[in-house]
Formats: C-alpha cells, sequence, structure tokens
C-alpha cells in the first residue's frame, strides 16, 4: 500500500467533527441562508471579491451601478459613493457588529442608488398651486389638461384653487374643471387617495404639500415658479417629458426626513375646538392626555421649528433637553431646531452650516444668543429634543412649525422633537448631490466671487523683458 492510499485509508476512518462536516460547504455556492450566517449589507460589502467563501479586500475597478455584470464569484452590482458611514447592520472585523434595534428610525442608503420605482401605474396626483400668483394661471391649465386628457389620470386640487375668478370666468377650462377632485384642509384626509404630488410655485408650495400628509408622503415632483426655488429643480418648459418619466418610474429621488414634533400644553380651564378630529394638519392626542389636563398635538415637520420670544421685549429662557438630559438654556431671541433640509432656510440665516438632505442629522441654531461661545451643533438623527419655558424665565415664548401654526408657549407647556420615519420623497432633475449643488449656486450664489487675478507666466514675462 503506498503511502498516499494508507493517508486515505486512515482519514476515512476517523471520526469527523461537526465542523469537518461543514466544510465543503463553506467552498460551495451557498444556495440559500443558514442559521448562523450573519447579514451582509450589499452596499458595505459590494467592493469585496468572494474566493472559496472568504471575502477578498480590493475595490474593483469597475465603479458604475451600470456597469455589466462581473465574474461568477464577485458581486453583479458594486458601490459607487456614499455621504454616509457603514449601515447600521454592516460587521467589523471578525466577530464585532452593531447590535440591531427594533426601533431602527431609518436606514442609510448610498445617494447613487436611491430610485423611484412603482409598484402599480400610478393613477391620481395632487396638484399643488401657488395662490394669489396670476402668472401661475396658464401653467396650472396646461399640467391639469395634460394629466386628465393625455395621462387619463385623477387630478386632485384644493377646493379654493377652483375658487379663483380667473378660473371661474374661464369658459374654455370648464370641461376640464368638472373633472377636478377637491377637497379642505383640516376637513378632508386623501393621505391615502394621492399616488403622487406635482407642486407649482416656490418652496412654500412643498412645505404646504408636506403638512398635508402627517404619515406616508408620495413622491413629490416640484416645478420652479416661485420666488427663490431652493427645493424646486424643474422647470416647465417642457413638463410633458419630465411628468413621463416620472409616470414611468425613470426618476431618481432624495429623501428628506421630516421632524416628529409633539406639543404638550395645558388647558388651563379651556379647550380648542377641532373641526373633524383635526386641528391645523395636527394630530390629536388620546383621551387619556386629554382627561390629564394636556392638550397634545403631533404635526410633521419639513423644515424647522422655531422658539423664539415672540412680541416681549426680554430675553427669551428655554431649556434644551436631549434623551432626558439638560445640556443647555439658550437665553436670546429663541432657538431653531432644523432639518438638514431646513439648514438651508432661516437656520443659514441665523449662522447655521448647511447640510445635505442625505446626511441624518437635526440642527440646533441659536437666534442672537446672548453668549460669544453659542455656536450651532448638529446632533444625530433620532435622538429625541425637549424644550420647556425655563423656571426663571420672565416671558412665556412663542412657537411656529414651517412658519405656520405659530402658538403661545406658557409654564407647563413643552415641545417634544425628533426625527419621523416619515420622510419626504423629492424628485431630483438628475440626481440628490448634483441637484443641491446646483440649487446652492444658482439661487444662493453659494461662494460667488470676483476670480482672483493670476500672476503672468515667467517665460512671457522674459521675452517681454528681451
Amino acid at each position: 500500500m503506498s503511502l498516499n492510499e494508507m493517508d486515505q485509508h486512515f482519514s476515512d476512518r476517523r471520526p469527523r467533527s461537526p465542523a469537518m462536516e461543514m466544510e465543503p460547504e463553506k467552498v460551495g455556492v451557498r444556495k440559500g441562508p443558514s442559521a448562523d450566517s450573519s447579514y451582509r449589507c450589499a452596499a458595505c460589502h459590494g467592493d469585496e471579491d468572494t474566493v472559496l467563501g472568504r471575502p477578498v479586500r480590493g475595490r474593483a475597478k469597475s465603479r458604475s451601478l451600470s456597469a455589466a455584470p462581473a465574474l461568477a464569484g464577485t458581486k453583479e452590482f458594486r458601490r459607487t459613493r456614499s455621504l454616509h458611514g457603514p449601515c447600521p447592520v454592516t460587521t467589523f472585523g471578525p466577530k464585532a457588529r452593531v447590535l440591531q434595534n427594533p426601533q431602527t428610525v431609518m436606514h442609510i442608503q448610498d445617494p447613487a442608488s436611491q430610485r423611484l420605482t412603482w409598484s402599480k401605474s400610478p393613477k391620481s396626483v395632487l396638484v399643488v398651486r401657488k395662490i394669489r400668483d396670476a402668472s401661475l394661471l396658464r401653467p396650472f391649465k396646461q399640467l391639469c389638461a395634460y394629466l386628465m386628457e393625455e395621462k387619463d389620470m385623477v387630478v386632485y386640487v384644493e377646493k379654493k384653487v377652483l375658487e379663483d375668478p380667473a378660473i371661474v370666468g374661464d369658459d374654455s377650462f370648464g370641461p376640464v374643471k368638472k373633472k377636478f377632485c377637491t377637497f379642505r384642509e383640516d376637513y378632508d384626509d386623501i393621505s391615502n387617495q394621492i399616488d403622487f404630488i406635482i407642486c407649482l410655485g416656490g418652496d412654500g408650495t412643498l412645505l404646504y404639500a408636506s403638512s398635508l400628509f402627517q404619515g406616508s408622503v408620495p413622491p413629490v415632483m416640484a416645478f420652479h415658479l416661485g420666488s427663490l426655488g431652493f427645493l424646486t429643480p424643474f422647470n416647465f418648459e417642457n413638463f410633458q417629458t419630465q411628468v413621463t418619466q416620472v409616470i414611468q418610474g425613470n426618476a431618481a429621488v432624495v429623501l428628506r426626513s421630516r421632524l416628529k414634533v409633539k406639543v404638550v400644553k395645558e388647558l388651563r380651564g379651556k379647550k380648542t375646538a377641532t373641526p373633524n378630529g383635526v386641528s391645523e394638519n395636527g394630530v390629536l392626542a388620546s383621551d387619556r392626555d386629554a382627561e390629564a389636563g394636556k392638550q397634545v398635538l403631533q404635526y410633521q415637520v419639513l423644515n424647522e421649528v422655531v422658539i423664539d420670544r415672540g412680541p416681549s421685549s426680554y430675553l427669551s429662557n428655554v431649556d434644551v433637553y436631549l434623551d432626558g438630559h439638560l445640556i443647555t438654556t439658550v437665553q436670546g431671541d429663541g432657538v431653531i431646531v432644523s432639518t438638514p433640509t431646513g439648514s438651508t432656510a432661516y437656520a443659514a440665516a441665523a449662522g447655521a452650516s448647511m447640510i445635505h438632505p442625505n446626511v441624518p442629522a437635526i440642527m440646533i441654531t441659536p437666534i442672537c444668543p446672548h453668549s460669544l461661545s453659542f455656536r450651532p451643533i448638529v446632533v444625530p438623527a433620532g435622538v429625541e429634543l425637549k424644550i420647556m419655558l425655563s423656571p426663571e424665565a420672565r416671558n412665556t415664548a412663542w412657537v411656529s412649525l414651517d412658519g405656520r401654526k405659530r402658538q403661545e408657549i406658557r409654564h407647563g407647556d413643552s415641545i417634544s422633537i425628533t426625527t419621523s420615519c416619515y420622510p419626504l420623497p423629492s424628485i431630483c432633475v438628475r440626481d440628490p448631490v448634483s441637484d443641491w449643488f446646483e440649487s446652492l449656486a444658482q439661487c444662493l450664489h453659494w461662494n460667488v466671487r470676483k476670480r482672483q487675478a493670476h500672476f503672468a507666466d515667467e517665460e512671457a514675462e522674459e521675452e517681454e523683458e528681451d
């Protein structure tokens, strides 16, 4: 018997451990997930090749999501670029990983891969138009007629939009006007009837559309027909082609995070009458809170929550708590709690940094603080902020949400703010990164200045001297 035959003979008679029994499956191709296999995020591990079941570090040459499929044993799609760290379920080294939390607020996704898709073809659309602007009548009529006649869609508009005298007196628009579905703000719930939204106007139309949906928000396509237009990237000249692409699902989206705001106020002997159980797009609290002498209203905010001193001449004094811990007392004109989308609005005017909408964060910005060292700060998305009047505050405070629903805050009242699990999906012209920097340059004139003159070349100077 040769040495190889002897080795084969004794190896067949050795007792095999469970680990040895699993060896053939490790080198083979897995047909299904095993019980002890850990989850691997495709976005975070898309740049690893697999050789004999083991990942081999190293980025492939092809970095495009649209590249051709790789050879066998490699990932089909490879990660392009990301503005965030690893996803929450990735591993760190051979044994460490982040403990999965069932209360996860949001999932971080590569901005380059955020694309719009439809489970079914959209049939209904909400058209939001800027009121009291005569220049929008013609685009509004053209868009609605195109959606109804060419795309055979159901168009929803607010009832007061059709009460415009210019629309009422237009006989040619009469047949189209009869096909509209109307609703009244604060009375009718249309959250489950709208497939996507089209805004005609400025940034205020997008904020208004956000306030109509206290839960999941349909995709929003915003046309720039207002004054600033930072959040409205589309031009109306070729709206037919752009609307068709959106209906077909061929568009990129940016998920703009919103804030879930809960305002808790003492009733103080009087109750606020609310039509149909809804007050100014806010959701009333349960009866238990009402019996305890509290009135609780919840809102979804896209830009910012502003707490200021109101008409009082005294400085405001409000305490800011983060996850139950007092972090600071704001003494000044007030404080702004904003989303990344709102960082380019009131917060930017108050000296805050501008944050891309894909960054999961909440910004706290003081308004004219009575302290030179009080700088704006950015906290992680998902933390819970609570703002209350300080016990030594001389006056009350006022709160406004996206510039609306302004109300007074007294001692004993509180404002709780955290990241909402219902973002606003805003449709992009190109992609989330390009559209944002384009808006910075066009609307805010970011880093626009006269170019510095360059020095002449030394050779040219020498020729001139000769």
